[in-house]
């Protein structure tokens, strides 16, 4: 591959194929002959073709806010594509062909069976097509443009939901982006019509929702009515792990999220006591990594989505509802919904959230908050671990906490940070009573707080709070039966007491496995389960291990008629 990017791009962007791995390869597609300027992707598609180049020259180009791009341009032996040709997402870029030639086209359903049947080639290509999206995310340029005011909480949900699913794309604040205003004329578009999401030359999306934005880029493929043997409600590190192995041993997995995959440890900035990572990962590359890792195996990962309700079929298999009332129905469940941080218990808080208060601290927080002062509240190691990362582009960063010592719920290496470093202050025995905003209606913003300390009552000014104050489980979905402990998270094995397998309608001979629920095949692992380690390790643990017991149980249970 040649490029003209003004990024250099890393080695491993691209591959060119041998002759016998060409070979190896030409049973799973068809070869097509075409002519020069023909289009063979366009800017959107889902579920594109592997394109692989054997005469001629296909060319990759980008519209960004310079205009149309060519990123490069593949020879013979060498593909076309990023990521998005593995999860079927839609296509960032347009491929023609540059030079008249031959190209192998290997076909999305063909691709993912390629993927699992060949592991030398399917290392070949998920290599190579991660580094690519790495590449389009290091760019200067980007073909997905958002255009809106840095007060706009739905700018910060359709950038979160980009962020989230590693989507690149640039941020033009209209109010002090100067290449704003001649994209908007360009584009036709007033201030009333804001925010607006170009993504492409023709195409561009005014005031659009999260779900208008996954609809287009194919974040979501699974139809009404879908089957499996597992389907995993929740893609945190626990979800990930359960349909990364299950999919990996042979069973057919479906894997649904709210948001986007990593859960709570996707919005970590660095994860710095993770085995096999002595430099710290950040929850995103750790999420993006496992996600890409699951549908390599073939799992069907479908985000932003949310289960609503899990019910038991005639035939003893389950169905899990959508709010968006689709119906998918499984041989065995995985719950693994973790938990969100609690609400900050202080009238008019909501009105706040997206425009002064965050839950996590992620680059994209970071980046609105620079050279500002933040509040960061809470005592365990995700606020240590916020702090820390916040604190680097803050001026000034406020640790806040109910109990006298923080050592008693945060590592003592994150501690020992907090207090070496000079623009981080901590407040024990300190919590927020009040929110004071400035401006009004879509344009308020927080201004600054009111705290209770164990001094008196006081005021910070202060635009930024990132709450990181305990968990409550997503068990709002499960059915009355499924036993749950005084705070709602999801019993298993042995913490289940007998009448709770009665009311559950326990009818085996045996008793639940280590992961079960009070409902036979149906498992919680993770934050959701009661009792669990809060940690990220020990989620991926619960997440593996279970697969072993599904295996086991539907074993059991055989094919349903």
């Amino acid at each position: 591959m040649n490029t003209l990017a003004a990024t250099k791009p890393p080695a491993d962007v691209n591959y060119t194929f041998s002759d016998a791995e060409l070979a190896a390869l030409a049973p799973y597609g068809e070869v097509r002959a075409h002519e020069e300027g023909e289009v063979l992707v366009a800017v959107g598609d889902r579920q594109a073709d592997c394109l692989i180049t054997l005469s001629g020259e296909t060319h990759i180009f980008v519209d960004d806010m310079d205009g149309p791009v060519r990123l490069g341009w593949m020879e013979r032996g060498q593909f076309a594509g990023d990521i998005g040709v593995l999860t079927g997402q839609a296509a960032l870029g347009r491929t023609t062909m540059g030079k008249a030639g031959e190209v192998l086209h290997i076909p999305f359903a063909a691709f993912q069976r390629l993927l699992v049947e060949n592991s030398a080639l399917s290392d070949v290509f998920v290599r190579t097509l991660s580094a690519r999206r790495a590449f389009a995310l290091a760019r200067e340029g980007n073909s997905v443009i958002v255009i809106g005011s840095a007060l706009d909480r739905s700018v910060f949900a359709l950038r979160d939901f980009l962020t989230r699913h590693g989507l690149p794309h640039a941020w033009l604040d209209p109010d002090s982006n100067p290449l704003a205003a001649p994209i908007m004329e360009a584009k036709g578009l007033a201030r009333d019509a804001l925010p607006a999401v170009v993504l492409s030359a023709s195409r561009v999306m005014t005031q659009p929702t999260v779900s208008d934005l996954a609809g287009y880029f194919g974040s979501d493929l699974v139809p009404d009515g879908a089957a499996a043997d597992v389907i995993v409600v929740g893609a945190g590190p626990a979800g990930l792990a359960a349909a990364v192995y299950a999919a990996s041993e042979g069973l057919t997995v479906v894997t649904l999220d709210a948001e986007a995959p990593g859960g709570q440890a996707g919005s970590s900035s660095k994860i710095e006591n993770y085995l096999g990572f002595p430099m710290g990962v950040s929850g995103r590359e750790l999420a993006d990594r496992a996600a890409i890792q699951a549908q390599k195996f073939g799992v069907r990962l479908a985000a932003p989505v949310k289960a609503c309700a899990l019910d038991r079929l005639e035939n003893g298999c389950y169905c899990v509802s959508t709010s968006d009332g689709r119906k998918l129905e499984a041989r065995a469940v995985v719950i693994a919904s973790g938990a969100q941080y609690q609400r900050l218990p202080v009238e008019e808080a909501e009105s706040y959230e997206g425009c002064g208060l965050y839950y996590g601290a992620s680059p994209l927080e970071a980046q609105l908050c620079a050279g500002a002062d933040v509040v960061i509240v809470g005592a365990g190691n995700s606020a240590g671990q916020g702090a820390v990362f916040l604190a680097r582009t803050a001026r000034h960063a406020h640790v806040m906490y109910r109990r006298p010592d923080i050592r008693d719920t945060m590592s003592e290496y994150l501690v020992r940070r907090l207090e070496e470093q000079a623009n981080i202050t901590l407040h024990p025995q300190t919590e927020i009573s009040g929110l004071a905003g400035i401006g009004e209606g879509d344009d308020r913003r927080l201004r600054a707080l009111k705290v209770k300390t164990a001094q008196g009552e006081a005021e910070i000014e202060a635009g930024f709070v990132f709450l990181f104050i305990g968990a409550a489980p997503f068990t709002d979905w499960l059915p009355a039966g499924l036993a749950r402990d005084a705070k709602g998270f999801v019993k298993t094995g042995t913490q289940i007491e007998p009448r709770e397998l009665v009311r559950g309608g326990w009818a085996l001979d045996r008793m639940p496995s280590a992961y079960e629920t009070s409902l036979e095949r149906v498992y919680a692992v993770g934050d959701v389960r009661s009792a669990s380690v809060k940690r990220v390790a020990s989620a991926v643990g619960e997440g593996s291990v279970v697969v072993s017991a599904i295996h086991a149980a539907l074993a059991g249970f055989g094919k349903p008629e």
